[in-house]
C-alpha cells in the first residue's frame, strides 16, 4: 500500500507541475501575447508563419517565457548550426537520461562515433541501389489510392505517406512484419513529446509508444545476435559486441532510426501534397512534368518543411549578430522561419517549383548534425510525388485537412482526398 500511495502522490506532482506548465504558456500567448509562447497554441500551432514573421521583424533574437532565446534570421540560424562552438547539449554534460535521442542528442565525439556508424546505410550508392524497391512500394500503393480515389474519398496519409517510408525504413533495418498503424501511432506519440507533454493523457500514449517500440527493438537484438543476416540491425549488434556501440546505447541509436527514419519523411509527403492542392497551378506543373517531383520537394521543404525547429546552447560568452551570449545560453532556432527569411528567399511566402534558390533552405538542420537520413527521405518523397501526378492527375481535396498537434514536427494526420 505504501509504494501505491507513493506513485500516486509522484504522479499529483507530475500533474501539477505539468498543469502549472500549460497555464503559464497559456498566459504568455494569449494574455501576454509572447510571439514565441504563441506558437504552442492555436492558432499560431496551426499556421506558425505569421508568428515566425513577428520574432523576425523583432530583431536577431527574442526572449522566451523560459528566459531562452529564439531566432528565424536565416544568417543567424546558419551560423548557430555550423559553429563548433554550439552544440546540442551544454559542453561536457550528457543528455538528459529519460529522453535518449542518440546521436541526435549527442556534441562530438559521441556523436560522431555512432553517427559513422549509421552514416555508410545512408550513402549515395545505397540509396541508388534502394529506388527501385522504392518504386515498387510506391507503385502497389498507389493502385489503391488510385481506385479509391476514383470512386470516393482517400486518407493520403494513411494510405501513402505512412506506409511507404515505414515500409522503406523497416526494411532497412531488418524489421518483419511492420504493423503500418502501429508504427504510424508510435511515431505521431513520439514526434509530438519532442515539442513537450500536454497532458497525463498524452504521457501515457507516449510512455506506450517508447515501451512498445523497446520491446520489438529488443525482440529483434536477441534474434540477430543468434541469426545475423544482411541489415542493418545486424551490423549494429555486432558492433555492440565489438564494444563500438557502449552499453545502453543499441535501444536509443536504433530507436531514433526507426522513428526518425519515417516521422520525417510522413509529414514530408503529406506537405507536399497539402501544398500542392493549395496551388492547382503548381500541382497542373506537375502533372504536365513529373519530372518536377524533385523540384516539388526541395520546395516543400523549404515552404512547409517537417521539422519546425531544434536547439542549440553555446559552450563560450561571446557575440552573435551584435548581440552579447552568455556561456550555457539556449537558443531556439527556428527552421521554419530560416525558410521564409526575405534576405535569402524570393517572395518567401509563395510556393513556387520553379524557385532557384530553394537550395538554401535549413530544413535537415546544418553542419555536423545535418540530418543522416537526407538523401533517403528527398528519394521517397521524390518518387511518391512522380507517380501520384502520373497516376491521379485530377488529384483533389475531399474534406478538409486534420492536423497534428505537435509544434516541432509539423505535417497532416489526415488528408482526404479523391481524384
Amino acid at each position: 500500500m505504501t509504494g501505491r500511495v507513493a506513485q500516486l502522490r509522484g504522479a499529483a506532482r507530475f500533474a501539477s507541475r505539468l498543469y502549472a506548465e500549460q497555464a503559464r504558456g497559456a498566459y504568455h500567448a494569449y494574455v501576454r501575447r509572447v510571439p514565441f509562447a504563441r506558437l504552442r497554441f492555436a492558432p499560431g500551432r496551426d499556421d506558425p508563419y505569421p508568428i515566425y514573421e513577428q520574432i523576425r521583424a523583432a530583431g536577431p533574437f527574442v526572449t522566451t517565457p523560459l528566459g531562452n532565446l529564439a531566432t528565424a534570421d536565416h544568417a543567424i540560424c546558419k551560423e548557430l548550426l555550423r559553429s563548433r562552438r554550439w552544440g546540442v547539449q551544454p559542453e561536457g554534460t550528457d543528455p538528459p537520461p529519460d529522453f535518449d535521442l542518440s546521436f541526435l542528442d549527442r556534441n562530438p565525439p559521441d556523436h560522431t562515433r555512432l553517427r559513422r556508424l549509421v552514416a555508410p546505410a545512408f550513402s549515395p550508392r545505397r540509396i541508388a541501389a534502394m529506388r527501385d524497391s522504392v518504386e515498387k512500394t510506391v507503385a502497389g500503393l498507389l493502385d489503391d489510392v488510385e481506385a479509391a480515389a476514383r470512386t470516393g474519398r482517400v486518407d493520403l496519409v494513411g494510405s501513402l505517406a505512412a506506409p511507404l517510408p515505414i515500409a522503406v525504413i523497416c526494411d532497412l533495418l531488418g524489421i518483419p512484419d511492420a504493423d503500418t498503424a502501429a508504427f504510424s501511432r508510435y511515431g505521431a506519440a513520439i514526434g509530438s513529446a519532442l515539442s513537450g507533454i500536454r497532458s497525463l493523457s498524452h504521457a501515457r500514449e507516449v510512455m506506450a509508444a517508447d515501451a512498445a517500440i523497446g520491446s520489438l527493438l529488443e525482440e529483434l537484438f536477441e534474434l540477430r545476435r543468434r541469426e545475423p543476416v544482411d541489415d542493418l540491425v545486424s551490423e549494429l549488434v555486432a558492433a555492440e559486441a565489438a564494444g563500438t556501440i557502449r552499453p545502453g546505447e543499441l535501444l536509443p541509436l536504433c530507436s531514433l532510426l526507426l522513428v526518425a527514419g519515417f516521422e520525417t519523411t510522413v509529414n514530408l509527403v503529406g506537405n507536399a501534397v497539402n501544398a500542392l492542392l493549395d496551388h492547382p497551378d503548381q500541382w497542373a506543373a506537375l502533372v504536365a512534368d513529373p519530372g518536377l517531383a524533385a523540384a516539388a520537394v526541395q520546395e516543400t521543404l523549404r515552404y512547409d518543411p517537417p521539422v519546425q525547429r531544434t536547439a542549440r546552447v553555446a559552450f563560450d560568452e561571446g557575440e552573435v549578430a551584435g548581440v552579447p551570449i552568455a556561456r550555457g545560453c539556449w537558443v531556439n532556432v527556428l527552421l521554419g522561419g530560416a525558410n521564409r527569411d526575405p534576405a535569402v528567399f524570393a517572395d518567401p511566402a509563395t510556393f513556387d517549383l520553379a524557385r532557384t534558390d530553394v537550395g538554401e533552405h535549413l530544413a535537415f538542420s546544418s553542419g555536423i548534425h545535418h540530418c543522416v537520413g537526407r538523401p533517403l527521405a528527398e528519394m521517397e518523397a521524390t518518387v511518391a510525388l512522380q507517380q501520384l501526378a502520373e497516376r491521379v492527375p485530377r488529384l483533389r481535396r475531399a474534406g478538409a485537412v486534420r492536423r497534428r498537434t505537435a509544434t516541432l514536427i509539423r505535417g497532416p494526420q489526415e488528408l482526404p482526398v479523391a481524384g
